[in-house]
């Protein structure tokens, strides 16, 4: 019997269909022009991620067994051509509206982007003297030498592949270089001297254009062509069901930026047999290469430069103050009044940090325990869990360390809260904890009474501000019995002796709940 696959959308192909709403967002004329730049960034930064992570694992699918693909609705090859061909139309647009919508804008708004010709002499002196001063010990030229030099690429960075000959030499062999970009070491743009009624900027791409001839003294370069490699960032776990899944993890990070190439990206200008010579220094396969506009890492645009020209973004909406715990005389008793919920980023945080500083403080709190999958650089929820331990209290952290892209920050923190006297758990084989719960036990008449937050968001302070989620503070006792079991089950990895009635619980009950509530639906729908 044929699979049934037409009423399908392949998961990842779904994804691009997502990303290229956010894309769409940078065409519209109707949004602020800084914030256009930044939809650019979004769009690039989602995809970065993407290649390293969902198309790396069609590449592997590519490679097993036929025994094997054909338990697979979709056959990865197919799906791996069909997301290659949907990048490279998006990656086409993505050009056009850069070029043809955005640059013309700046340019009404007296910002110009100057490229290597378009340089006034002033400007070309301060180019070179800006490339001797910052950026020649970073460049590594490296000269190509098929079969013999193959250079390693940095996952991520930016490089300049570069045609040249041998100087006076005009039927000579064209010689292939590279050169690194350092955009990781200094500021992807870079403001030129210029007149007081406009701005003008450069590329540190083209800075290293520019200066590419001090690099080769020997040659005449003929042209330079941007590349990127990005390289598999899974974290390839020989047996991730037995044994120190901390420590593993740790090694696997230490090899994740030499993983295997996930794609090139190259300016589609370059030539095709530059092409084929870095595909087979880099011995890469056909599916491994993405053409792109002239620059790679437009994820930097974040950080394009706004020049105090706040009418070019969006006028900041402040989070409204969730006032009924925000301001509580009694944060505990407001929470046991009646459950309480906020919509982030509509509403502002501080509840939630306030949640574990009145614990922190709080007497009455003896105990308090967390699960963190994500966690901001700085963060006021870990300080009050540190500073709860001073206090007397006992504290607990379940650490998921298989967050991906934040296993070394939920490890550093993992180890700072250790050092502080709470007690951690991390990652366990064979089961991920995607939960954002919290927890705390404060004895009110000589009884201990249980109070949670749980939330479809991360205790991050920062994308708090950012992501719509919800979070709910409650003390009702079908709820908070069912989490302390959840806890239970992270920190003695036993399972409960009762099934869970009021929370859906992965690997537990949470699948046939929501088959059941998909069939009440559906008969819903049926008698209408």
């Amino acid at each position: 019997m044929e699979k049934e696959t037409s009423r399908y959308i392949e998961r990842d192909i779904s994804w691009l269909a997502f990303n290229h709403r956010v894309l769409q967002e940078a065409a519209d004329g109707t949004v602020p022009l800084f914030e256009r730049i930044k939809f650019l960034a979004i769009y690039s930064s989602n995809l970065g991620e993407f290649f390293a992570v969902r198309v790396a694992q069609q590449r592997n699918l590519v490679r097993i067994s036929k025994k094997t693909k054909r338990e697979l609705d979709l056959h990865p090859r197919l799906v791996l051509k069909n997301i290659l061909s949907i990048v490279n139309n998006q990656q086409e647009e993505f050009s056009d509206i850069f070029e043809n919508q955005i640059v013309p804008e700046l340019k009404k708004n007296q910002i110009f982007l100057k490229r290597r010709l378009d340089l006034s002499d002033d400007q070309k002196i301060f180019v070179e003297n800006y490339f001797k001063q910052n950026m020649l010990p970073y460049v590594q030229p490296v000269l190509l030498v098929k079969h013999k030099i193959r250079p390693f690429l940095t996952n991520a960075s930016l490089y300049l592949s570069v045609m040249m000959r041998t100087k006076g030499k005009p039927n000579a062999t064209i010689q292939y270089a590279i050169v690194k970009i350092p955009s990781e070491h200094l500021p992807r743009f870079i403001e030129l001297p210029s007149s007081k009624d406009r701005h003008d900027l450069i590329m540190i791409d083209d800075i290293v254009r520019s200066s590419i001839a001090w690099l080769f003294p020997g040659y005449d370069v003929l042209d330079t062509f941007s590349i990127k490699l990005t390289r598999d960032a899974e974290l390839y776990i020989d047996d991730e069901f037995s044994g120190d899944l901390l420590q593993k993890i740790k090694s696997s990070l230490q090899r994740r930026n030499v993983g295997p190439a996930s794609r090139l990206v190259y300016d589609r200008q370059m030539p095709k047999e530059l092409l084929k010579y870095l595909q087979s220094v880099l011995e890469l396969e056909n599916y491994d290469l993405l053409p792109e506009g002239r620059y790679h890492n437009n994820f930097d645009f974040f950080k394009f430069p706004h020049f105090g020209m706040k009418h070019l973004t969006q006028k900041p909406l402040e989070p409204l103050a969730y006032l009924p715990l925000e301001r509580a005389d009694h944060f505990f008793a407001t929470i046991k009044e009646k459950d309480r919920m906020i919509h982030l980023p509509y509403h502002g945080y501080e509840s939630v940090v306030k949640f574990f500083q009145n614990a922190a403080q709080d007497p009455a709190v003896t105990h308090i325990k967390i699960i963190q999958y994500r966690v901001g650089p700085t963060s006021r929820i870990m300080e009050a869990l540190m500073n709860a331990v001073e206090k007397g209290k006992r504290v607990s952290a379940f650490m998921e360390v298989k967050a991906r892209f934040d296993e070394e920050a939920n490890i550093y923190w993992g180890q700072k809260l250790e050092e502080a006297g709470v007690k951690v758990h991390y990652s366990f084989p064979g089961l991920k904890v995607h939960s954002k719960a919290a927890i705390i036990r404060r004895m009110e008449n000589g009884k201990a009474v249980l109070y949670a937050y749980l939330s479809t968001g991360n205790f991050h302070e920062l994308t708090a501000k950012i992501y719509s989620d919800l979070g709910l503070f409650t003390a009702d006792q079908r709820i908070t019995g069912e989490i302390a079991r959840i806890f239970s089950i992270l920190e003695t990895r036993k399972l409960p002796e009762k099934e869970f009635q009021h929370l859906l619980v992965g690997q537990f009950n949470l699948r046939s709940e929501l088959v059941n509530l998909i069939k009440l639906e559906i008969a819903n729908a049926e008698r209408e």
